[in-house]
């Protein structure tokens, strides 16, 4: 493989004209409630896509259950499919069960990675109620529930669904860091106990999204961004895919450009964004998710401007599209 095809690897887009995913030869696509509202054309995309691709794509979307819940666009049957919060409520029998028949749905629509579960904790540093609690998307408050939590993994897999734990070292801010910065003031004891769950289930769940959140107790800037808080989950998992939440968010787009407040999308200026990406890949994430596709070509394009400056880069596309292929074959995605 090219660096280049390496560098793709490292990239996940909203599914979009199979020409461009073909032609860039991006490693995964995120689908969402529009792609699933006209399932066949998505079918049909994503076989194109990968009966032209040497290595087949992760396809992933967001099947929590509760209020983030893809397959409802899909169809009225899963409307009232159930949150964490019911999960948690309920026998590891009946997760599993539940778990299988809604990986099985993924399966028939060409899904195969799910981002979840939600490992956030369900209280805040104070003890009150998170964001992810009263939003019923926790899990849990500690590692109690990890032996449903993997009920529900193993249901998943059942169908070839491959899990992703989120949002590491655990989201407890009550600020959408989709929107703007986010700033958790949890001490470093807390931050560490919200890890215990994540760490608990490394063995099952192969793929981790970074939190965007700013923990300012250990970082001084979002967690996806600090190569120490990465690092975390290195120690004890090294093969461990590390995936971003979407880089065209507000408040990471905010941070990389020093500023309090940044322009309209469409003008966000190209140094700003190279060191955004450059950020992300000094701090050893793995998958770059990004929702404004047509970024992924200047993605590729920065990523080979590093590796002809410096052989550090290389080595890290090299290591990051190793663990990416290696999830693949591990999974069923990429056949030898």
């Amino acid at each position: 493989m090219s660096m280049r095809q390496k560098a793709g690897q490292m990239i996940m887009v909203f599914l979009t004209t199979t020409q461009f995913v073909i032609e860039n030869e991006i490693g995964g696509l995120l689908i969402a409630g529009k792609h699933l509202r006209e399932s066949k054309e998505t079918i049909r995309k994503i076989d194109e896509i990968n009966s032209s691709l040497k290595i087949p794509v992760f396809t992933a979307s967001d099947q929590e259950g509760g209020i983030v819940n893809r397959l409802a666009s899909f169809s009225d049957n899963w409307r009232h499919t159930p949150s964490a919060l019911e999960m948690r409520r309920m026998d590891t029998t009946q997760i599993h069960k539940l778990a299988k028949k809604i990986g099985r749905a993924l399966k028939d629509l060409k899904i195969n990675m799910n981002l979840a579960p939600v490992l956030d904790p369900s209280k805040d540093h104070r003890g009150t109620n998170s964001f992810m609690e009263e939003s019923r998307r926790s899990w849990g408050n500690d590692t109690s529930n990890a032996y449903k939590v993997r009920a529900f993994v193993n249901g998943m897999h059942d169908n070839g669904i491959i899990c992703v734990s989120k949002h590491f070292p655990g989201y407890d801010s009550w600020t959408n860091s989709d929107l703007q910065i986010a700033i958790s003031a949890s001490p470093k004891e807390t931050i560490q106990k919200n890890v215990l769950f994540f760490k608990t289930l490394a063995q099952d769940i192969p793929v981790t999204m970074m939190s965007s959140v700013q923990f300012i107790r250990i970082s001084n800037r979002p967690a996806v961004f600090d190569k120490n808080i990465v690092k975390m989950v290195r120690q004890y998992a090294p093969d461990m895919v590390m995936l971003t939440d979407d880089l065209w968010g507000t408040s990471l787009r905010t941070w990389a450009s020093g500023k309090t407040q940044i322009a309209p999308r469409k003008t966000y200026p190209d140094k700003d964004f190279k060191r955004l990406i450059t950020a992300i890949i000094d701090a050893g994430n793995d998958i770059m998710m990004i929702s404004y596709t047509s970024k992924a070509k200047d993605m590729i394009n920065i990523m080979m401007e590093l590796c002809d400056k410096s052989s550090k880069y290389k080595k890290r596309i090299e290591e990051s599209a190793a663990r990416v292929l290696k999830l693949k074959y591990k999974a069923g995605i990429l056949k030898l």
